[in-house]
């Protein structure tokens, strides 16, 4: 049986059809993100999942690559179709993945898991997961919302100038099954989506908030102004990281606006 062939009858609940949800497996692939660009989901098909052992352009936000060894990590993007969630609360996807990694993570690693806005996943001051959301649109309504995760599991030898990448087996000092581990993520991503098609938004936004990285006190952080101490305040329903400062003034950052000084 290859690697992630058993997830197909794992993360498959008994309420669904097999045409409900779809895995994709790919040995290798440019990344998979761009895979799902060009994908026409079968009818009725909820949710998609694609999984490749090696990424050729594996991606992060902006023009970041995402260093992975071949077959040590998790490679994969979900592509679901949210019906009803407004358009305006579209960052309620990006913390239900965030949430779902984390919950699962944090089976194996109980503290110090926590979510850096937008959504990468940390082990105290340490980088252990990437996300790359990817939305389109259509008639003011999402049509596809694309969550691709770059997971460090297995790799311990790190050769990108990235500052700060760990992984669980950098934290447990074991190797991690990454079948099992991919199968409890899948499912609990289905469980927060579940919350969000059933209008169940203040959970999610209220556990994303108690996760945050450095959600208490004053730290460094730089804009296009400079470097300034400041301490979250909140992220807003679209996404916006609000900031305060020392001096007691309030910002609101798009991501890429500004930037968490490690």
């Amino acid at each position: 049986m290859g690697l992630f062939q058993a997830i197909k009858s794992k993360f498959i609940s008994k309420q669904s059809t097999p045409t409900d949800y779809k895995v994709v497996q790919l040995t290798s692939v440019d990344s998979t993100n761009t895979y799902l660009r060009t994908y026409t989901p079968e009818e009725g098909e909820k949710m998609t999942i694609v999984i490749a052992d090696y990424q050729t352009a594996g991606r992060g936000q902006g023009t970041n690559e995402w260093e992975s060894e071949n077959g040590k990590n998790l490679l994969f993007s979900v592509l679901v179709h949210p019906s009803r969630i407004p358009l305006r609360q579209q960052f309620l996807l990006a913390e239900a993945g965030a949430l779902a990694l984390k919950e699962v993570i944090n089976q194996y690693v109980p503290e110090d898991i926590t979510l850096k806005w937008p959504n990468d996943i940390y082990w105290k001051d340490k980088k252990l997961s990437g996300t790359l959301i990817e939305t389109k649109l259509s008639g003011g309504h999402i049509k596809d919302f694309v969550l691709g995760v770059g997971l460090n599991v297995n790799q311990t030898d790190f050769k990108s100038d990235a500052p700060n990448p760990i992984s669980l087996c950098g934290i447990l000092g074991h190797e991690v099954d990454r079948e099992t581990l991919l199968t409890e993520i899948v499912t609990a991503f289905r469980k927060y989506f579940n919350y969000i098609e059933h209008s169940e938004y203040d959970g999610i936004s209220g556990l994303y908030h108690e996760s945050l990285y450095r959600k208490k006190g004053f730290y460094q952080y730089k804009d296009q102004n400079g470097y300034f101490e400041g301490a979250i305040v909140e992220v807003e329903d679209d996404g916006h990281l609000v900031l305060r400062t020392r001096e007691g003034m309030v910002n609101s950052y798009l991501f890429k606006e500004v930037e968490f000084v490690l």
